[in-house]
């Protein structure tokens, strides 16, 4: 799986472009622009640190990485790891979290199920329906998702 730290110069532009579209939005409203093969992957602030993350609508909560809630102050090591989760590699056993704050852009939900995935387990972080269904609306048109409070 790759890594963020693996991403190529042409994809951080990306997502660095995406990020100040939804700066230039309206104050309730984000846009993120599709990467090259169609991926929404952007910055967004999780308990006030900024982590890049996968837009996933097949992901029923927001998971993080190990190394991604480590970062935001979750204290992984702490967590239960008793929620079984089914990924592309298997069954692992991910830790249930309440994220406090989730932030895009202008766009902030509070109080986001979530999941803290064991250490190893996957390299990256996705931001599934458990963000996106506290939306008041979310849709794709030509190659953006516009995500709106």
């Amino acid at each position: 799986m790759m890594r963020a730290r693996d991403l190529p110069a042409a994809f951080a532009a990306i997502v660095c472009s995406a990020v100040m579209a939804a700066g230039d939005a309206s104050a309730t409203s984000a846009e993120i622009t599709a990467d090259a093969r169609g991926h929404f992957i952007t910055m967004a602030e999780i308990e006030h640190t900024p982590i890049t993350v996968l837009v996933d609508t097949g992901a029923s909560v927001v998971a993080l990485s190990y190394e991604d809630a480590e970062q935001a102050g979750l204290a992984p090591r702490t967590l239960t790891y008793d929620v079984p989760i089914n990924t592309a590699n298997g069954q692992v056993e991910a830790a249930h979290v309440v994220l406090d704050r989730v932030e895009i852009g202008n766009v902030l939900v509070r109080d986001v199920e979530g999941v803290v995935m064991p250490r190893g387990s996957y390299a990256g972080s996705l931001l599934g329906m458990s963000f996106l269904n506290k939306l008041s609306r979310f849709k794709v048109e030509d190659g953006t998702l516009f995500l709106d409070e």
